[in-house]
């Protein structure tokens, strides 16, 4: 069993401990682990074949500098490809991770944040996935920017809790601003646990509150400047998800 963390905060690695190594492999999560990272954030996607790999693009250019379609390749295909960064020429050789793979790095009590890229069809893979972990229902929380998809994980799989991500308000996927009281009614609309928000966000300790009146739980993305973590544990937030765990835990001590 993990012991509590001193900060009273939740520090989320983003895609791993990606500042130090390359985002989304088993590498950046190990790491994330020794940083003391009290949970992992990772992206999937759906392959051609229906496994769940972890990558945030839905193209496989960035990271390993070929191009391709991940719903339109197999997973053979995909891992057949590197992906490192560039800039981290001594990862050589690695590989991108089934969901399986990643879900299988990290001590008894790991605990991962799993942000669906695709649509609500990954679910059932999904939940085969953490099945497959035998995770207990504390051990990972489904976040997703699509609405259907944090629906038919809790319809789904209801023990898991599961957060709607929205980003900075003025950059709505729906196209205009949203206020926080319709972000909220959207959330216990599908039947969110959470809400993972931008860090754009005006958040101080009356926005916790009103999130937290609404029976939803509230984190953070991404955050890496010291004052602003500051900031957002006062105000009272779950946790925040961040390049630098270890780095940012120290800052906050």
């Amino acid at each position: 069993m993990k012991t509590p963390s001193l900060l009273a905060l939740e520090i989320v690695a983003h895609r791993g401990s990606s500042y130090l190594a390359p985002e989304n492999t088993t590498i950046a999560c190990a790491l994330a682990w020794e940083e003391k990272a009290d949970a992992v954030e990772l992206d999937v996607h759906l392959t051609k074949d229906g496994r769940l790999v972890v990558i945030h693009d839905g193209n496989t250019k960035r990271t390993t500098g070929v191009a391709g379609e991940v719903a339109q390749m197999t997973l053979a295909e995909i891992q057949a490809l590197d992906a490192r960064r560039w800039k981290k020429a001594q990862h050589a050789g690695v590989t991108i991770p089934t969901l399986d793979e990643f879900l299988a790095v990290g001590p008894d009590w790991r605990r991962f944040f799993i942000e669906v890229k695709c649509g609500a069809e990954a679910v059932s893979e999904l939940k085969r996935c953490l099945e497959r972990a035998r995770f207990t229902p504390e051990q990972a929380v489904i976040i997703s920017f699509n609405q259907d998809v944090v629906a038919a994980a809790k319809r789904d799989i209801p023990e898991y809790q599961a957060a709607w991500l929205v980003g900075a308000a003025k950059d709505s996927a729906k196209g205009r601003s949203l206020t926080l009281d319709e972000v909220i009614a959207e959330a216990r609309g599908i039947a969110a646990d959470g809400l993972d928000l931008s860090e754009a966000w005006p958040i101080d300790a009356a926005f916790v509150k009103k999130v937290n009146k609404a029976g939803l739980r509230l984190w953070v993305w991404t955050v890496d400047d010291p004052a602003l973590a500051r900031r957002l544990k006062e105000a009272g937030v779950d946790g925040i998800t961040t390049n630098r765990p270890g780095w940012l835990r120290e800052q906050l001590l």
